[in-house]
């Protein structure tokens, strides 16, 4: 234990736990369509391909935006961009609250789920970035354990959406990121 707590000294803590954090909410916010699909098929009564779709929307967003994502870190570093993505998952959220009423749109807000995908890199490199070298990857894989986060929207979203509605769990998801 003496071991961790020299690891924790090393660099800064807090941003590693917020790191942590912000990642494991982008996980959750970026696979709740997964958790939702009941739900949302139910609604919509859409196909296997239609669901198929909704579902691959948010993961190819995700990886696209990770280049943009890491571009905008590198120019205004990577705590004001956190900060950004997560207004846009925000955004995200609260459209799916307010406006889906359709399949397109839908389909518009998978796209718009799709930027929390893309904290990988900056999560990792927030976190990571005030320890040094010998202690970076052991920070890289505490907030990599971030993608637990997955398994936590699967766990609270379904009963969310069964007591209060689908479309509101996004709302308690907005105002929980914020």
């Amino acid at each position: 234990m003496a071991g961790f707590r020299t690891f924790l000294k090393s660099g800064h803590a807090p941003t590693l736990f917020a790191s942590f954090i912000y990642f494991t909410f982008s996980c959750c916010i970026w696979v709740m369509n997964g958790a939702m699909a009941p739900f949302i098929s139910e609604a919509y009564a859409l196909s296997p391909a239609q669901k198929g779709v909704m579902l691959s929307i948010p993961i190819f967003a995700g990886a696209f935006m990770r280049f943009p994502l890491g571009l905008l870190a590198q120019y205004i570093g990577r705590k004001r961009a956190t900060l950004v993505e997560m207004v846009l998952i925000i955004v995200a959220l609260l459209f799916g609250y307010f406006f889906v009423r359709s399949y397109n749109s839908l389909l518009a807000m998978c796209g718009l789920l799709g930027i929390a995908g893309a904290s990988f890199g900056v999560a990792l490199s927030l976190g990571s970035g005030s320890f040094p070298p010998r202690y970076k990857c052991l920070a890289m894989g505490l907030v990599g354990a971030g993608n637990v986060g997955t398994a936590v929207s699967v766990l609270v979203a379904p009963a969310l959406a069964q007591h209060y509605g689908w479309q509101t769990v996004y709302g308690i998801a907005a105002i929980a990121m914020l």
